[in-house]
């Protein structure tokens, strides 16, 4: 495991005791043990066949009121000001 022997092991530990304490290490055993149980619980839910989403729907396109039915906007000429002349 790592390369470490039961005796580093053990000497980690008594320092990670003698830094956290022995209460404060249960209570973050206690959270690590919850949070693994509710990753494992989400995992499990996801993987249950869910019912077949439904396809995205698109919004109908917006008619334009300055735009008729047989001319499309790149067709409109661009309004220009008196005495304006095309490039």
């Amino acid at each position: 495991m790592f390369g470490l022997g039961w005796g580093e092991l053990l000497i980690i530990l008594v320092i990670i005791i003698a830094i956290f304490g022995a209460g404060r290490l249960a209570g973050i055993g206690g959270a690590l043990g919850g949070s693994i149980r509710e990753f494992k619980k989400a995992v499990k839910e996801d993987e249950t066949p869910a019912a077949r989403p439904e396809p995205l729907r698109t919004a109908a396109p917006r008619a334009d009121p300055e735009v008729k039915e047989d001319e499309t906007p790149a067709a409109r000429p661009e309004p220009r000001a008196e005495g304006e002349t095309k490039a």
